[in-house]
């Protein structure tokens, strides 16, 4: 487990320090290899992943990098992919998706590569732990985040009240959520997106609890008694009119062009941290930038640091010493670092986080100000999801959280469904 103290003290310290010129190892059979790249996300995320894809072209003769984001389909096209063994040379992962893929032999293991083409010195303490699954370093973090509320200051300002913040209590933001929603007066437009159907948001509701989504073991940490609070917490609101309908929150595919804040259905959206440049980018609202309610205003935060996203190698890649090159090209260029900013979260180099710490303007500085700001709030970082854990988020609790909303099936009945279908989907 990553030791908090260092993560919090030196990991989250914006680096200094001279760079030198850093041009990545790369054998010689890495010297021809065409990379194909799969990722998701915003069009800014892969204007910077391209961009980024050119540079390291430019410095690797013989070398190509290409790929495009995919969209709300982005898990069965990779789960077919596995099938067919045809994965990309380089594949994005978050980290619950990561050590359920490992275990099913999506991606080769790095330990071979650092030190060498992968160079980590300059990294923060405990950074490789963020993506070591069964003892073995199954991907690179490209930044670290947490968890937070993106919210419209414009709507808050216009209708006279005060956003979110670190002390609001569960209770408050619910009704903070109804008074906002009453008072924008828009149809089709609520305060809140119903954050039943969010494994991320469930786990911190969790963690303020004590407990967590997984226990180390691999199995469901929660019980029937807490599914139903939380479905109950969700229901309950969106039977006050504070959160979306079901019919426009069924369409959030967990990304941030089909969630219903970038959708101009609701005013606030549950988020990764580094998500804020990303929601800025397509909103010409100015956005704000909190930490989730709490259970109550001195309780923890259940917020943790973890890896924004992860590069990880296709098992079946043809050319996995240039691909090693590529990520280590990705995270330890500097003028990589300047094209990237904090798009994936705060640099894991420290040397590139200073660099990009004394160039990015005002939104790119909120999502590194809030890292730093909840230093002394986070906990540690949860041991690695279970095999099955994707099929648990996908296949089991957005469907659940929809199915209750539509009124198809009571608080009780998905409380209930969530635990079994969840036993059997996770395999430890």
């Amino acid at each position: 487990m990553i030791s908090r103290r260092h993560l919090i003290q030196q990991a989250m310290a914006l680096g200094a320090g001279a760079l030198a010129s850093q041009i990545p190892f790369m054998s010689a059979k890495a010297a021809d290899a065409a990379l194909r790249l799969y990722w998701w996300g915003s069009p800014d995320r892969s204007k910077r992943t391209l961009d980024v894809a050119k540079l390291f072209e430019q410095s690797h003769p013989g070398v190509t990098a290409t790929g495009e984001a995919v969209g709300g389909d982005y898990w069965t096209k990779l789960a077919t992919m596995l099938v067919g063994r045809n994965l990309p040379d380089i594949i994005q992962f978050e980290p619950t998706t990561l050590p359920d893929y490992y275990r099913r032999g999506a991606m080769l293991p790095l330990d071979s590569y650092l030190g060498s083409t992968i160079k980590t010195e300059r990294f923060g303490p405990g950074v490789l732990d963020l993506a070591r699954v069964d003892g073995k370093v199954a991907g690179i973090a490209l930044g670290i985040n947490s968890f937070s509320v993106i919210y419209d200051t414009e709507a808050f300002s216009k209708a006279g009240l005060t956003p979110p913040s670190a002390k609001t209590t569960w209770k408050e933001f619910a009704d903070l959520s109804v008074e906002l929603t009453k008072a924008m007066g828009k149809e089709r437009v609520w305060a809140s997106p119903n954050a039943s159907r969010y494994n991320s948001v469930f786990d911190v509701w969790l963690h303020q609890r004590g407990k967590g989504l997984y226990t180390e073991d691999g199995q469901l940490g929660f019980n029937v008694d807490d599914a139903k609070e939380w479905y109950d917490y969700w229901e309950t609101l969106r039977q006050r009119g504070g959160c979306v309908a079901p019919d426009v929150q069924s369409l959030d595919q967990s990304q941030i062009d089909t969630n219903p804040l970038a959708r101009g259905n609701s005013a606030m959206s549950f988020a990764y941290s580094n998500q804020l440049i990303g929601y800025q980018s397509v909103l010409k609202q100015k956005l704000g930038i909190t930490n989730y309610p709490v259970t109550k205003t001195d309780g923890p935060s259940g917020l943790y640091y973890r890896p924004a996203l992860i590069w990880s190698i296709g098992k079946t890649s043809k050319s996995p010493d240039a691909a090693a090159a590529f990520i280590d090209f990705f995270v330890n260029d500097p003028e990589a670092g300047k094209v990237l900013s904090v798009e994936r979260g705060v640099p894991v180099n420290l040397d590139i986080r200073g660099v990009v710490g004394a160039l990015v303007d005002e939104v790119p500085r909120m999502t590194i100000d809030y890292v730093n700001a909840i230093a002394n709030r986070v906990g540690p970082y949860p041991p690695p999801a279970p095999k099955g854990a994707t099929e648990f988020d996908q296949m089991v609790m957005r469907p659940v959280a929809d199915q209750l909303s539509f009124g198809q099936i009571s608080v009780t009945q998905a409380a209930e469904r969530l635990i079994s279908e969840g036993k059997r989907v996770i395999r430890s």
